[in-house]
């Protein structure tokens, strides 16, 4: 749905109108976000699922056989190692110092949230920042595992020599309970929930706007095609977020 600059713009004074009226700001994240930062989401044309099956990401895959998400590895952790926060992170970053945000709960395992600065960031799937041993539980940092990835080989613990996992969630995982958990008392707390880059169909991270909205909370979904809640939005917005983020930047006077 593509929108005329007049009606974009009356949506993008909708956004900076909520956010100025707000003081507790619950958002949620999803791969749509960092695309311009050069990450690759999942389902879209070019993205992962393009080029992999989504058995990559299985935990009983990997334990079977580590190579299957390795191959992956080689060509993801260079590109996340490298990657920088774009504008829309870096909106976020400001609107958390204009004491506007309580959290940012994000499916993104890239740390591009907290490399913009942020600090009140739960990390839903877990992040790619460090890798333990699946046979003693050394944990080590992305920089140690990288040694290995960039000469194509599966990390392995110095310790014991068992194969490392980055410590993202896998499929068949749990989430992080202390992250889930927070991210679902920020909505309930919450004065506006908004969503960015997200189609909310991965349970259970996508119903946890739910936990606002049930409350009456008002929502804002900032992301290209359908979305699971788009009947609960107050304001969707379905142009590039980046975009969108530089000109609600502009809205608030933000400098980037």
């Amino acid at each position: 749905m593509s929108m005329n600059n007049l009606h974009d713009e009356s949506r993008i004074n909708k956004l900076a109108e909520l956010i100025k009226n707000s003081k507790k700001i619950f958002v949620l994240t999803g791969a749509g976000i960092s695309t311009k930062s050069g990450i690759p989401d999942f389902r879209s044309g070019t993205g992962i699922y393009s080029k992999y099956p989504e058995l990559v990401f299985d935990i009983d895959v990997f334990y079977n056989d580590p190579t299957i998400l390795y191959n992956l590895m080689f060509e993801l952790a260079p590109i996340v190692i490298n990657a920088k926060p774009n504008i829309a992170h870096i909106c976020l970053k400001k609107l958390e110092d204009m004491g506007k945000i309580n959290l940012i709960a994000t499916q993104n395992i890239d740390m591009l949230h907290e490399k913009a600065g942020s600090i009140k960031v739960a990390n839903l799937h877990g992040s790619m920042k460090t890798f333990t041993c699946i046979k003693c539980g050394k944990k080590y940092p992305l920089e140690y595992a990288m040694k290995f990835i960039i000469r194509k080989e599966i990390a392995k613990c110095s310790l014991c020599g068992g194969v490392l996992r980055p410590d993202f969630v896998f499929f068949k995982e749990p989430l992080p309970e202390e992250a889930l958990a927070k991210a679902q008392k920020a909505a309930k707390e919450a004065d506006l929930i908004m969503v960015i880059g997200s189609t909310l169909l991965v349970f259970p991270a996508g119903y946890i706007p739910m936990y606002g909205v049930a409350r009456g909370t008002p929502l804002v979904i900032i992301t290209k095609g359908e979305t699971a809640l788009d009947n609960y939005a107050t304001l969707k917005i379905e142009d590039d977020i980046v975009e969108v983020c530089k000109k609600l930047m502009e809205k608030l006077n933000l400098t980037i």
